[in-house]
């Protein structure tokens, strides 16, 4: 069986998902992705071409006549590759709904079309309006929270969008998501549940306990300090990375030893610098920048006592938990309800609420024993329930769906 994906590029992270699947007896893996950086991702995001064990190919990414990219020439890669399955998200999956000859072109070799998605940030079909009118909605443009004000034109947006979801998530033969929210959401543009497959989300489990192994043996990175916090991820402003520079002023006083390891770079790390001065407290945040070798990230997680979350999430949950940290969060775009359980491995605050954050942090830094227990029940999670294990078979179900089984793939 061939599966094609058009992706707007190769974060690091799903490259050793394409692989895996790529391994599988009986599978070809094929991705598209355009010739240079997309405008489909976001800023900062690491894009791994070493290691890759799939076929690539790459493509012109054009700006569509209904404003959203797609890639140029699709439909003859389509006919030369001729594959079974084709794994499409958005904004792509519009190219193939407002191209008929290419729709055409997928109904007549009956290829079958699997979305995926989070979904974060999509309301239900009959709850569109008070969703975009009344709620801060995320950004795919400004990758801000933005409020939609009441006008004829929003009006007339939100009920197309809403339309063109319907039309494009039941003209899918399956959907691979993320959160089990997807049963309710998709669920209330008519496709059904068996149609919708949770693959959960998670990098490489198997190569990080690697080199979790490898970064127990080294020594320790940085002096041993039972009060430090440890952010990774892009500096960007939904990140909020500035809520855990305000939370670490606040508890400065009860905690004078208090430390906040701010792993990653981006276009808001001159401004979060500024920040932590103006509060009196760069002698307490070490800003470290980007580290994407999972050895060296290990050894950073090794001599950390918490790791927390103040904004949207990633997949460095799941990798402070294979270290066997307890997480801070807040609820953000689902993935982390699976992951961290609160009182159990983590603590959840309020969204953007520095005195929760506050509050939840104070408990944990206290309670050294309970962030001993809970770094325990993180690491199990990983090992026994969400890994990349769980990842692919999800995918593989997905797979046989579409096919019938057809190809009787087993992992």
């Amino acid at each position: 069986m061939k599966v094609l994906f058009m992706f707007g590029g190769l974060p690091h992270y799903y490259n050793s998902v394409l692989n895996k699947l790529n391994k599988i007896n009986g599978l070809e893996i094929v991705v598209v992705v355009p010739g240079i950086k997309s405008s489909t991702l976001g800023a900062g995001v690491f894009e791994r071409k070493e290691g890759i064990e799939f076929r690539l190919i790459r493509a012109e990414e054009y700006k569509a006549w209904y404003g959203k990219p797609m890639l140029k020439g699709f439909a003859k890669i389509l006919k030369r590759e001729n594959p079974d399955i084709v794994v499409t998200i958005w904004p792509y999956v519009l190219g193939v709904i407002f191209d008929p000859l290419l729709f055409f072109q997928i109904k007549l070799k009956n290829i079958k079309l699997i979305f995926k998605e989070i979904p974060f940030g999509i309301p239900k079909f009959n709850d569109s309006l008070r969703f975009y009118f009344n709620d801060n909605v995320y950004s795919e443009e400004s990758h801000e929270e933005i409020k939609y004000s009441k006008n004829l034109a929003n009006y007339v947006k939100i009920i197309s969008l809403s339309l063109l979801r319907l039309i494009y998530y039941n003209l899918c033969n399956a959907h691979v998501n993320y959160i089990e929210e997807a049963y309710d959401i998709l669920g209330s543009y008519g496709v059904k549940k068996e149609k919708i497959f949770i693959t959960y989300n998670s990098p490489d489990t198997d190569a990080l306990l690697k080199a979790k192994e490898e970064a127990d043996k080294q020594a320790y990175i940085l002096p041993a300090n039972r009060f430090r916090i440890t952010h990774i991820g892009r500096l960007v402003s939904w990140k909020r990375v500035d809520l855990l520079l305000n939370a670490a002023f606040a508890m400065k006083y009860r905690f004078p030893a208090i430390e906040v390891l701010i792993i990653g770079d981006g276009p808001k790390r001159n401004e979060l610098e500024a920040l932590a001065d103006s509060l009196g407290i760069s002698e307490n945040v070490k800003f470290i920048g980007a580290v994407y070798d999972p050895v060296l990230l290990g050894r950073y997680y090794k001599v950390s006592a918490i790791y927390v979350l103040a904004g949207m999430g990633g997949l460095s949950i799941n990798e402070a938990m294979i270290y066997g940290k307890p997480v801070v969060c807040s609820v953000a775009d689902g993935t982390e309800k699976k992951l961290v359980r609160d009182n159990f491995n983590g603590k959840y605050f309020e969204k953007g609420n520095l005195e929760d954050l506050v509050e939840k942090l104070d408990f944990l830094l206290s309670n050294p024993k309970i962030i001993e227990d809970m770094g325990k029940n993180s690491e199990k999670i990983i090992r026994e329930e969400i890994n990349i294990h769980t990842v692919i078979k999800g995918y593989i179900r997905a797979f046989n769906y579409v096919t019938k089984n057809k190809f009787q793939l087993n992992y």
